[in-house]
């Protein structure tokens, strides 16, 4: 089995080398699956545009797509991630858990957000449309089908980089799910 070591500086390309100083400046660390992507020379710069680009969706929003799609996908690392992106968002321990099992009883709005993002996910992008509905009726339109699905690819993107290398997580560690509330 191959073993992937998470690139230091120093193994990377001059572009990449900007972009760790970047994410140094403004994270305080490169996080190890933002490493991971520097393996390629252009990888880390097109994700990070990808996972920076303009959206319809609130921050608290994406925080809920990648909350769900990394439990459907079981990737420990960006559950980690964003249990700890989800905390800052103002989510509190309990509403990120209840997230993670695809719904959110505290807010309409978000739950409609996390049964869509569940169904959508597990169905390999075949929704059902009682999701798709419940969706619009909870106030979402077009644009925001189009941009949580960007963001669910966004994150399906990340799940595999972290499933197929396994780099060391380095952020505290996401709680387990109790049978009962996934």
């Amino acid at each position: 089995m191959a073993t992937f070591n998470v690139p230091t500086r120093e193994e990377v390309s001059e572009n990449n080398q900007a972009i760790f100083d970047n994410l140094q400046k403004g994270l305080g660390f490169v996080p190890n699956l933002y490493a991971t992507y520097a393996y390629s020379d252009t990888a880390l710069g097109d994700y990070l545009a990808l996972q920076n680009r303009k959206s319809t969706l609130k921050a608290k929003e994406r925080e809920v797509i990648n909350l769900v799609v990394s439990q459907v996908n079981e990737c420990e690392y960006c559950l980690a991630a964003h249990t700890a992106l989800g905390k800052m968002n103002g989510f509190t321990d309990e509403q990120i858990l209840e997230i993670r099992s695809g719904k959110a009883t505290f807010d309409a709005k978000i739950d409609a957000l996390a049964k869509f993002v569940k169904d959508i996910t597990i169905n390999r992008s075949k929704p059902s449309q009682q999701v798709v509905d419940n969706f619009f009726e909870a106030g979402y339109d077009k644009a925001n089908l189009v941009d949580v699905i960007i963001v669910i690819g966004d994150k399906i993107i990340s799940n595999f980089l972290h499933g197929t290398t396994q780099v060391p997580v380095d952020f505290p560690a996401a709680p387990a799910l109790e049978a009962e509330i996934a």
